[in-house]
């Protein structure tokens, strides 16, 4: 097996026909309600399976539980939450394992299927390709105006709604548009991922910032401070990769934001049809994310 890139989980060719996807992924919570959050947390973990165009299989569930401090009652409700995405997914949950821990955490270990003739990678973006965001940006921004309790209640179903929504729907679009590019925007931030994709491609990726969309008063939230540790980290590294020509540091900000469940990046054929917004487009170029 080589490593030709850092997508967004390991590829294993099994024959002609036959591509195993494989991938793990857990998170703290975001939200309140236990069932809820087992739904993101799934959703974040099945995004890397539809980030390459792969199919959801087979799931284990992972899961770190404060017995002493949590009720049974909790735990079962997060799972309950989980299997929800993963029937919603079409895949099978055949097991899992659970510790005790201090601090609440969940995820899925994914097996996922494809062609191997099919995979979507984040290393094959062209130039004049067409790129494509199908998810507003801003959910690290609410889920820290959430845990401040200054969260408007539209804006946090708005981001709920957002990070419990499987990318499964837009991976079949992608899929039939014939994408060249894809990865799902997560920890690193919108200028994060993208860097990786223009790296790997060997291409510029440049950001229109008037066409990304945003979840409601995340604009509002970031002008009054409320910016997770993890943007800032993200602005810290990926700065090197990044040429920002806009004055406006609240929405730079926004671009690096870590998301959770975040949608995904996609770089298109100029002919494509996609419904979902077109933040930007690809040039020729060294590795660089370009934000106009």
């Amino acid at each position: 097996m080589e490593f030709e890139s850092f997508d967004d989980a390991a590829v294993a060719k099994l024959n002609d026909e036959t591509a195993i996807i494989y991938t793990l992924d857990m998170i703290t919570p975001v939200v309140d309600d236990p069932e809820v959050f087992g739904e993101i947390a799934a959703a974040n973990a099945l995004s890397d399976i539809y980030a390459m165009g792969g199919t959801p299989w087979l799931c284990l569930n992972i899961l770190c539980f404060p017995t002493c401090s949590l009720p049974q009652e909790c735990m079962k409700l997060i799972i309950k939450g989980g299997l929800k995405k993963i029937d919603e997914s079409g895949a099978f949950l055949v097991g899992g394992h659970s510790v005790d821990d201090m601090e609440l955490k969940y995820g899925l270990s994914v097996v996922g299927r494809a062609n191997p003739e099919r995979i979507i990678k984040n290393s094959e973006a062209k130039p004049k390709d067409r790129v494509f965001l199908t998810k507003p940006l801003g959910l690290g921004i609410i889920a820290t105006a959430i845990k401040a309790g200054m969260c408007s209640q539209s804006a946090e179903e708005e981001a709920v709604e957002a990070m419990r929504t499987l990318n499964k729907e837009a991976c079949e679009k992608m899929i039939e548009a014939k994408a060249h590019a894809a990865t799902d925007i997560t920890g690193f931030g919108l200028i994060g991922h993208a860097a990786e994709m223009a790296q790997a491609s060997g291409v510029n990726i440049v950001i229109e910032s008037e066409k990304v969309p945003f979840i409601k008063d995340a604009m509002e939230y970031a002008q009054m401070g409320l910016i997770p540790k993890g943007a800032y980290e993200n602005r810290d590294y990926f700065s090197q990769y990044a040429e920002i020509t806009i004055a406006d540091a609240d929405l730079e900000m926004l671009l690096y934001d870590p998301q959770t469940s975040g949608g995904l990046l996609v770089a298109l054929p100029q002919s494509c049809d996609f419904p979902y917004p077109e933040v930007g487009y690809v040039t020729e170029g060294s590795g660089k994310v370009i934000v106009k």
